[in-house]
């Protein structure tokens, strides 16, 4: 079953005097529960794809399905609500705010959708990404392989449906990236969340289920198998 797609989708920029299609005339779709990678070189347009598809951005034209609805349908205060409880986000920046704790940073999407934790929940994906030594300490005594471990959780701390990475591992030593590359994928398999990752590393690409390659705006290749289109 689909839980997001998007049909026609394009994005233009103005360069000077010539307009640029960062995303041009893009249909796909994703399945419930799948691991996506989207790869392409350097200024692809692959970042700006996931950004119009989370609806971080708003596309030039065509459409971005969630279910059977159209997001053109809602609102910005009813995007940021559609973000803030089926989208989670993990940047290759971790963007944890300094002077709160590792918990209260992973707690903090919870609190401004005015929600009582659900601990049991909580304590599962704690446990999951092996930080729970962590939770008290700031973000400046984590390492950046514990930052991004505390970004995900915050990602993952209202339950969303959907988990978009964006060169979650770029900051990272090669061991740390692995070890969060690996934790993206046991969490997303053992909630059932859908990960769309954009990576430029093929080797990060090749841990997916399905990689889509991105050129020039355009999908070039998508390795879904064509008995699940």
């Amino acid at each position: 079953m689909n839980i997001i797609e998007c049909k026609n989708l394009t994005k233009e920029y103005l360069s000077g005097e010539n307009v640029v299609k960062a995303v041009d005339d893009v249909t796909v779709s994703f399945r419930q529960g799948e691991f996506c990678a989207i790869t392409g070189p350097s200024g692809s347009g692959k970042s700006t794809f996931l950004h119009v598809l989370s609806s971080l951005e708003n596309p030039t034209s065509g459409n971005v399905y969630y279910g059977e609805k159209s997001l053109s349908s809602y609102n910005d205060n009813q995007l940021s609500i559609l973000r803030r409880r089926r989208f989670g986000f993990v940047f290759q920046a971790y963007n944890l705010v300094q002077e709160l704790t590792g918990y209260e940073n992973i707690l903090l999407p919870v609190m401004l959708d005015n929600k009582k934790p659900d601990e049991e929940y909580l304590n599962k994906v704690i446990d999951m990404l092996g930080i729970r030594d962590r939770l008290g300490h700031l973000p400046s005594a984590l390492s950046g392989g514990q930052q991004q471990r505390i970004a995900i959780a915050r990602a993952l701390s209202n339950r969303p449906a959907i988990l978009f990475a964006d060169e979650p591992t770029g900051n990272l030593d090669g061991k740390s990236g692995r070890e969060v590359l690996s934790l993206l994928k046991y969490v997303s398999k053992q909630l059932g969340v859908t990960l769309i990752l954009v990576t430029h590393d093929l080797h990060v690409a090749e841990q997916a289920e399905r990689i889509l390659t991105i050129e020039d705006g355009k999908i070039v290749k998508d390795t879904r198998p064509a008995a699940s289109v």
